[in-house]
């Protein structure tokens, strides 16, 4: 995908915010469009990734680890469990709440999503170094740190 940049006042141009923004716009369009290959989308990708990492979890827990927002997370729960990604059980400490479990072809799912999260980063951080991206993710990390905290 060729990024042409809109066409702004040179002072929005080298404005960090604004920067941070359009390259922010282009790397979502990446991954929609590498996700769009899975016929899958990025909730879905973060729900099974965090299954893949830290192991089954109730609806609730799984949607506050991914920060997707309780009515969603059982939508997209719905979706997985309808293609065969994950399976819901009864709690067995807990009859009422669900565990949600990725299933051999929900892990293989992720790990297809996390190979194109890779492709889509050497994609959209191309013209750097290595250094520079792991400069570049440090200052992304410290700023993200910052700002959550307020």
């Amino acid at each position: 995908m060729e990024f042409t940049a809109p066409q702004s006042p040179a002072g929005l141009r080298t404005t960090p915010s604004w920067l941070l923004n359009q390259a922010a716009g282009y790397a979502g369009r990446l991954i929609s469009e590498g996700f769009a290959a899975h016929d899958l989308r990025g909730y879905h990708y973060r729900l099974l990734a965090s299954l893949a990492e830290d192991g089954p979890a109730s609806q609730a827990d799984l949607g506050r680890r991914c920060g997707i927002d309780r009515s969603d997370v059982v939508a997209a729960i719905n979706d997985l469990a309808g293609r065969g990604l994950v399976v819901r059980a009864s709690d067995p400490a807990d009859r009422r709440r669900n565990v949600i479990s990725s299933t051999e072809a929900g892990a293989d799912a992720a790990r297809r999503m996390g190979e194109t999260v890779d492709r889509v980063q050497d994609d959209l951080l191309a013209p750097l170094s290595t250094t520079e991206r792991e400069q570049l993710t440090r200052l992304l990390t410290r700023l993200l740190e910052h700002h959550s905290r307020l």
